[in-house]
């Protein structure tokens, strides 16, 4: 399941400040801030698709990520892949290098991490 784009702004929040309360989240917003109640809406909405959960603090309460940002952007990207690259993570990587304008540096970084990952399923 997947988050607006609202949402993952709250989930970005969420995910640095691990657990907070809503002026918390309000306040790490840029300006000009949303009104409380819209974050409180993206809230609810988050709490039904199961990513967001809280604990009461007397009138309060504190919210905090269910979902892992790392699960998520694993999800999304496979996502991604599948919409955009027929499921296929040897087309998503040559369209990426080709695409990108990676410097040598960075496209022999990238090549370290191949290999590493080569070696490493070889053992």
């Amino acid at each position: 399941m997947s988050l607006s784009k609202a949402e993952e702004q709250v989930m970005k929040f969420l995910w640095k400040l691990k657990k907070a309360f809503m002026k918390d989240i309000l306040d790490a917003y840029p300006e000009p801030k949303p009104a409380a109640t819209t974050v409180a809406t993206l809230l609810k909405r988050m709490q039904t698709k199961g990513f967001v959960g809280y604990e009461k603090h007397g009138s309060v309460r504190a919210y905090f990520p269910l979902v892992k940002k790392s699960d998520y952007q694993k999800d999304q990207f496979k996502e991604m892949v599948s919409q955009y690259f027929d499921g296929s993570t040897t087309q998503f990587a040559s369209f990426f290098a080709e695409e990108t304008n990676l410097s040598e540096e960075q496209l022999l970084e990238l090549k370290q991490i191949i290999e590493a990952q080569i070696k490493s399923k070889k053992q």
